[in-house]
């Protein structure tokens, strides 16, 4: 694919200039206000111009919030169910045939295969919401071809795979966010901050709620449905008779609960808390060393140690009833999402911050911060590198809880410390042709 990197002179600066210099030499004509961007409306060289992949659940929040943007335009819609894609590009023409002066709009094109987005060079950034297999490839795609990137956690289906997206995205200069938008929320973000300014002392343990996919089941085959194409669902995944509870999305199961296409629950859930325990404790570039599986000690659960830090045990008993509780030697926070934040001793609550402690720069949203960083080209709260440190998190408690055995790790050569089998694990075979 030819690749190209970002530059200063991007499409909506050429097109503001070349709107400029056309003005100066044009006759004096009646132009819209909407073209201008004017009457609230923003002019069409300043919108961000959008494809989107991936129309199953988890896209839906993403795909309404995109349509309702003033400062946004989607242009392509994809995905591998053909009666999907066309749906969605439906509802992108009737919501913006509202907005015409016309009543009219057919601006929107469907696609089976994500390659035909990048190729266009009007589209400056993809949202990839699809299962975790295909994350890296089409954000590798993407990123080559100068689009900036929006990609659900976990960020990657293996470590391997992590160090060659965040390197890419660095050499291309292009902006990625990964939806771990547990960043973009107050409690999470005021529980940081309690943690990173040691208002309960140092931290010794961690627990982190995420709960039990069912295990996945060998299933009788079924007829492929029209309209879907299995081997691209499949991707670079091995092959299986195809069977319509393997591959659909489920908040129950569904294909995460097989491990050919993620880590389960701990590139589930895991993606989201152990992200936040990530940042709590400063470690956004580097992580833990040692993960262990249930049965190594007498907690009954599996986890994972950070040096000279914090143990961190999975789907222990909450003490508090939060999804993530943080003990320390001066005392403890749990926080959850729907603004669940509890501390012990409870005056910490109300504590205010001073000038001499971390404050962290508060988002209007995950998504507008993504928008944000597209025009500012500064890094986003979940930038690449971030998503790379907490998947691999997901992937090495995987391996442990796989195998069956602990997992010696070192963050800063990103290797499996004396274990050849495990190591084998850092990457998969891919099947062709779907390579990186």
């Amino acid at each position: 694919m030819n690749e190209k990197k970002r530059t200063g002179l991007s499409r909506r600066n050429m097109l503001r200039t070349a709107s400029a210099a056309t003005a100066a030499v044009a006759a004096p004509m009646v132009i819209p206000s909407s073209a201008l961007g004017l009457a609230g409306t923003v002019a069409p060289s300043e919108r961000i111009t959008l494809g989107m992949i991936g129309f199953g659940l988890q896209m839906g929040s993403h795909f309404g919030s995109c349509l309702g943007r003033k400062d946004a335009q989607i242009l392509a819609v994809c995905d591998v169910y053909r009666d999907r894609r066309e749906k969605a590009k439906e509802q992108v023409e009737s919501a913006y045939a509202k907005k015409a002066p016309s009543g009219s709009y057919k601006g929107c094109e469907a696609y089976n295969e994500h390659e035909k987005i990048m190729e266009r060079d009007d589209i400056d950034a993809c949202y990839i919401v699809v299962p975790d297999h295909w994350h890296v490839a089409m954000a590798l795609d993407a990123v080559r071809s100068g689009k900036d990137v929006y990609v659900e956690k976990p960020m990657t289906l293996t470590i391997r795979e992590g160090r060659i997206l965040s390197d890419a995205v660095r050499r291309h200069g292009a902006v990625l966010q990964v939806g771990s938008q547990q960043r973009s929320e107050t409690s999470f973000g005021r529980a940081v901050e309690m943690v990173r300014n040691g208002w309960i002392g140092k931290v010794h343990t961690i627990y982190a709620n995420l709960g039990r996919f069912p295990d996945g089941q060998v299933l009788p085959e079924e007829p492929i449905p029209d309209g879907f194409d299995y081997d691209r669902w499949l991707g670079p995944t091995p092959w299986f008779p195809y069977n319509k509870k393997r591959v659909e999305g489920n908040y129950s199961g569904g294909w995460r609960s097989y491990w050919e296409y993620g880590s389960r629950k701990n590139g589930d859930w895991g993606a989201h808390h152990y992200d936040i325990i990530q940042w709590a404790l400063g470690m956004d570039h580097s992580g833990p060393e040692f993960f262990f599986p249930k049965g190594y000690d007498d907690s009954g659960c599996q986890g994972y140690k950070y040096k000279d830090g914090p143990t961190i045990y999975r789907d222990h008993p909450q003490k508090m009833g939060s999804q993530i509780e943080f003990y320390g030697e001066k005392g403890a926070i749990g926080v959850g999402r729907g603004g669940d934040l509890k501390t012990n001793p409870g005056e910490l609550m109300s504590r205010p911050m001073t000038p001499s402690d971390i404050q962290l720069k508060a988002t209007r949203g995950h998504q507008d911060n993504f928008f944000d960083c597209i025009r500012s080209r500064k890094r986003t709260i979940a930038d690449v590198e971030i998503g790379h440190r907490t998947a691999t998190i997901c992937h090495l408690s995987a391996i442990s809880e796989r195998l069956n055995r602990t997992i010696q790790w070192d963050p800063s050569k990103e290797e499996i410390i004396g274990d050849p089998q495990a190591s084998k694990w850092l990457d998969r075979p891919r099947r062709a042709p779907y390579t990186l």
